[in-house]
């Protein structure tokens, strides 16, 4: 836990902390998921500020396993990509976002299953029915912090495109976009073919659709994300510096450090004073160009000579 950034930490204790309440209330005759969890928003029990906790309940070990695991295994990478004020309202806005997507679904839910009964009720008259059945639609309630973690999920994919991951029971390691991909094909068929398995699917979805827009957002407006996927990338990098470092092996650096030797001799601290102020020169015009088109515009070389900077500091 000691390497493990504040905001994914915290966020770690408090839905374990959440979870052992819950199981103590419940032993105690309190069913906590009904008072903090999402409530459909035509039931007498909704409040808006379940659209916040829901997502710090879970319904079983198995659950709380899983997504507390995915919340580790790449939040930690995010956060140290973004910093913990953007990663932490980038991970509960799309929560809420999800919880207002799972909402959304159970309305078209709720119209088709009373049209079905009777097609003369419309818009405005499944209002009312709505009212009148606030009691029993407190059974549609949603938990879970999945929406979020999906949004997490799809922020690796995003920025680490090309990073390859391993994916259970899959032999070989894919790609994060492939991974990413095969995520949302999942519960689309899900969500389309298996609607009554008691999994918000469409929580998953737009927790992912809401994380898409802002990144994207974020991408498109200057001084907003560019330099968070060269952090990200330096992130890899120094990762595998430090891989290099423990197992013996060393990187290839392409500049001549203070103690580098030249036909025998120490380079003088004018010629590395000189050179140094070259290679900073260079950094900076491969940092500007990062900023105005992204990483991915950068050459070959360009990539290199940013890696080997890295390696240096």
């Amino acid at each position: 836990m000691r390497n493990i950034p504040i905001v994914t930490k915290n966020l770690l204790i408090i839905n374990i902390i959440a979870y052992l309440v819950t199981l103590m209330m419940e032993a105690g005759g309190v069913d906590l998921n009904s008072l903090l969890g999402l409530h459909f928003f035509m039931a007498s029990e909704f409040h808006v500020w379940q659209l916040l906790t829901y997502m710090f309940l879970h319904a079983g070990f198995t659950h709380i396993l899983f997504n507390m695991f995915a919340l580790w295994m790449f939040g930690v990478v995010i956060e140290n990509v973004w910093g913990p004020k953007k990663f932490l309202f980038y991970y509960i806005s799309c929560g809420v976002g999800a919880g207002i997507m799972q909402e959304i679904a159970q309305f078209f839910s709720f119209y088709f299953m009373i049209n079905g009964q009777d097609p003369n009720i419309g818009m405005l008259q499944l209002f009312e029915v709505g009212h009148q059945l606030s009691g029993q639609l407190n059974m549609w309630t949603t938990i879970g912090a999945s929406g979020a973690v999906y949004s997490i999920l799809l922020a690796f994919g995003m920025i680490f495109p090309n990073e390859r991951i391993f994916i259970f029971p899959l032999p070989i390691p894919i790609k994060a976009k492939w991974f990413v991909m095969i995520y949302v094909a999942i519960e689309l068929f899900s969500a389309i073919g298996t609607p009554g398995d008691n999994v918000a699917h469409m929580a998953h979805l737009g927790g992912m659709l809401f994380g898409f827009f802002m990144i994207r957002y974020w991408n498109n407006h200057p001084g907003s994300d560019n330099y968070g996927r060269t952090r990200g990338r330096q992130f890899f990098e120094n990762l595998k510096r430090n891989f290099e470092q423990r197992t013996g092996k060393s990187g290839n650096s392409g500049y001549t450090n203070m103690h580098a030797t030249k036909g025998g001799a120490k380079e003088s601290d004018w010629k590395y004073n000189e050179q140094k102020k070259k290679n900073q020169e260079e950094i900076d015009r491969i940092l500007d160009k990062i900023r105005r088109s992204g990483y991915d515009s950068l050459t070959k070389d360009e990539k290199k000579t940013l890696f080997n900077s890295s390696q240096e500091r």
